[in-house]
């Protein structure tokens, strides 16, 4: 807004990018594949795009198609790199990998906001920032590439029909994350908590997502399917008593460490259980991005928001319910769909 957008232009401008998300896999259930080059090629998108959204600043369309190619790149980045890890660590060490995205929130939430006093100064950040994370990313890949011996093309084996049971239940786990990614700030506040306070709130949710991330390696050689009906538990109870307690300090940090779980562990178990079932594991990653945080964002953002406009002291009651559909979706796969994975 300090630029001169309406909110209904940024809410445009920012819904590219879970659209983006939600269609690109599609591309590659019709043969076409994420290779080196085409990192390559998405790496060099990536940057393009965030020069251009300094130059475009002004211009609304120009902001526009900046941020879908901008969206384009990440997406076809974000699952390369995924694979890499889950490859170079194992799933038990991945966590400790992921870790340093939280540890960089934490970064940008409690000191280099404190700088960003305007949109050019925002700019110049995140144009250093992708060119540094372009660069290293480049030479990763290179390496993995150089070192890897030759695989044969894999076939499309995500079967999103035949599995809808898992694919349902990862996606409205991420639905109902909107109304904590979107409201809970708001929603706090209009019941009385100050807005430092929720700060902390949110400062103290990624601590515990960080230790979660370090310490969660153990947990992931179990069951993980029985981890995602766990996690997905642990929403609805999370989201039910937001709504229950909404200006009750004790219960509402208590909510933020079951962010741990919730998200963290969540995350985790997913990729690594997409990673574990499909021989496509490229492919799997971006179906993960794309169905969850692509089209589950987009539909929470706009759920909830409207939700929000008729019925604000119930969002998190919805949330609690629709992660109540994930975990019973999840619960529905571990008795039926999951068997024909089991060796």
């Amino acid at each position: 807004m300090m630029v001169g957008y309406s909110g209904s232009e940024i809410g445009i401008i920012f819904a590219a990018a879970p659209l983006v998300r939600f269609l690109l896999p599609f591309a590659f259930t019709r043969g076409l594949e994420l290779n080196f080059q085409r990192f390559n090629t998405a790496l060099a998108i990536m940057l393009v795009s965030s020069v251009a959204f300094y130059l475009l600043l002004h211009n609304f369309w120009g902001l526009f198609f900046s941020n879908i190619m901008l969206s384009v790149g990440m997406s076809l980045i974000l699952p390369y790199v995924e694979v890499i890890a889950l490859e170079a660590v194992k799933k038990e060490g991945y966590g400790k990998v992921r870790l340093y995205g939280s540890i960089g929130f934490v970064f940008v939430a409690l000191l280099l906001v404190k700088f960003l006093s305007s949109p050019q100064i925002a700019l110049y950040y995140m144009m250093s920032f992708v060119f540094l994370t372009a660069l290293l990313a480049f030479f990763i890949a290179k390496d993995v590439h150089k070192n890897a011996s030759q695989k044969e093309t894999l076939p499309n084996d995500i079967a999103i029909v035949a599995d809808y049971k898992l694919w349902i239940a990862l996606m409205l786990m991420q639905v109902s994350f909107g109304a904590f990614y979107n409201f809970f700030t708001i929603y706090e506040t209009d019941h009385g908590i100050t807005l430092d306070m929720t700060i902390y709130l949110w400062t103290f949710g990624v601590l515990v997502e960080i230790l979660m991330l370090f310490f969660q390696g153990r947990l992931l050689r179990f069951n993980l399917v029985l981890l995602l009906q766990i996690t997905t538990l642990s929403a609805v109870v999370r989201w039910f008593l937001v709504y229950l307690y909404p200006a009750n300090l004790e219960v509402l940090f208590f909510t933020q460490s079951l962010h741990a779980l919730s998200f963290a562990l969540f995350y985790s178990a997913s990729i690594s259980y997409l990673h574990q079932i499909y021989a496509n594991k490229v492919l799997a990653q971006q179906f993960l991005s794309g169905l969850t945080y692509g089209f589950g964002g987009l539909l929470g953002a706009l759920g909830f928001g409207y939700l929000y406009d008729y019925f604000p002291q119930s969002i998190f009651l919805v949330a609690a319910v629709v992660a109540l559909a994930a975990f019973i979706f999840i619960t529905l796969w571990s008795r039926s769909g999951a068997k024909r994975f089991n060796n």
